[in-house]
């Protein structure tokens, strides 16, 4: 059984770490080691911009300890390539670039910029809950 590979993104991030639900058990199953996943600095970078904001409120510190817990169980990447193809909010294609280059399976995401492609290039774009059905019942 091959073992996948996923790019979480930063709201299924944000929302594993503050609320729990599906999104965590996402992340759980990276933690535990059952799913391989990478991650950017582009992501890191905003999930601790993120986390900072006075809606969280997340010290620096913590923000910082979050970050290192990521580094230790997911692949770091440094995507080569750039792509432009969500205009309407360019951050995401960072999600997509680091996807890429990962060779990822999949990108678990909750942003309907990204979940309305369904697909970029043979990577699947699912939500939290479609990603652990499809985990479930491979």
């Amino acid at each position: 059984m091959n073992r996948h590979r996923i790019v979480l993104d930063t709201n299924v991030l944000i929302s594993a770490i503050v609320f729990g639900g599906k999104p965590r058990r996402v992340l759980d199953l990276v933690i535990s080691g059952l799913v391989d996943c990478s991650l950017s600095i582009a992501i890191l970078d905003e999930l601790k911009d993120v986390l900072q904001r006075p809606k969280f409120g997340f010290s620096p510190a913590l923000c910082f300890q979050i970050i290192e817990e990521l580094h230790g169980v997911c692949d770091i990447i440094s995507p080569t390539i750039s792509v432009d193809v969500i205009r309407s909010d360019p951050d995401d294609n960072r999600v997509l670039e680091c996807a890429v280059e990962a060779q990822a399976n999949f990108i678990v995401s909750g942003d309907p910029h990204l979940l309305n492609l369904g697909k970029f290039k043979e990577i699947r774009i699912l939500s939290p809950a479609d990603y652990l059905k499809e985990f479930e019942g491979r």
